[in-house]
């Protein structure tokens, strides 16, 4: 794996970006955090050779994390990121000191079921020629995603952004591998009752605009995670840290409540 490195003093953090298969986008979070944690945001193992899963992942993580020992790092992860992170801490949960969900996907048909149906209903005629005609031009599927992810970009957001979202490489076949091993270890029953096991601290931030559901999503994973605290914003969607109107609150609510759990920043070798 790639692995950026941000900041040089303060407990660990490792960044988890989404997608699957969309890594770098959370650069800006990660140099925020940077002010107080040394943050690595591994950029996930991309596709080719054998398919990918969830298991390939968490070995990787586990590569990762295992550097770290005995200082356990915290996880914070975004979207996919999120699930990723807490399908690492029921595989090692003596490995994790805190977990940082945010805009945390789905883990069962209901709350998907939702996600698009909202999406269904904030797609204007406008927007679906303009997917209708990406479609249309046979792209690349790494460019097919990227460009999906620009024109779709306002449905996932309440706005008015702080920010843009930097889109850059898309691996589109480790979305849809990655994605596919996500779905079928539920149906499978394996997610989320495996997550009993974390005993680390966790905290879950969720725009009530994210089109994927929050409290549903919450109150899927309560009864296995009885320690999981979980903040709303009102005017908020799934790229908090792009949102005007809650972008410092995300970053001083992120950046506190890992340091009651990780510790003060205390300075160390780089």
């Amino acid at each position: 794996m790639k692995v950026a490195e941000y900041g040089r003093t303060g407990p660990r953090v490792v960044l988890l970006h989404g997608g699957p298969g969309a890594p770098g986008y959370l650069r800006p979070v990660a140099e925020q955090l940077s002010r107080d944690f040394r943050v690595l945001e591994p950029w996930q193992r991309p596709s080719g050779g054998e398919p990918l899963s969830v298991a390939r992942h968490v070995e990787d993580l586990d590569r990762l994390v295992s550097r770290f020992a005995p200082s356990r790092p915290a996880l914070a992860g975004h979207s996919w990121g999120a699930m990723l992170a807490l399908a690492y801490a029921a595989a090692h949960p003596d490995k994790v000191a805190a977990l940082l969900l945010i805009a945390c996907g789905t883990f069962d048909p209901a709350s998907r079921r939702r996600l698009q149906d909202t999406l269904e209903k904030r797609t204007g005629s406008r927007l679906r020629r303009r997917l209708s005609a990406l479609r249309a031009r046979s792209l690349d599927p790494d460019r097919e995603m990227a460009e999906m992810a620009r024109l779709t970009l306002p449905l996932y957001c309440h706005g008015p952004l702080a920010a843009d979202l930097p889109i850059g490489q898309c691996d589109a076949r480790a979305h849809r591998e990655s994605w596919r091993d996500m779905l079928r270890l539920q149906d499978e029953g394996v997610y989320p009752d495996a997550f009993a096991a974390i005993t680390a601290p966790i905290l879950m931030l969720h725009g009530a605009g994210d089109p994927h559901p929050g409290r549903m999503i919450r109150d899927n994973l309560a009864p296995y995670l009885p320690q999981l605290e979980y903040h709303e914003w009102d005017r908020c969607g799934h790229y908090p840290w792009l949102e005007a109107a809650v972008r410092d609150d995300f970053f001083a609510r992120s950046a506190g409540w890992l340091t009651r759990r990780l510790g003060r920043p205390e300075e160390e070798a780089s």
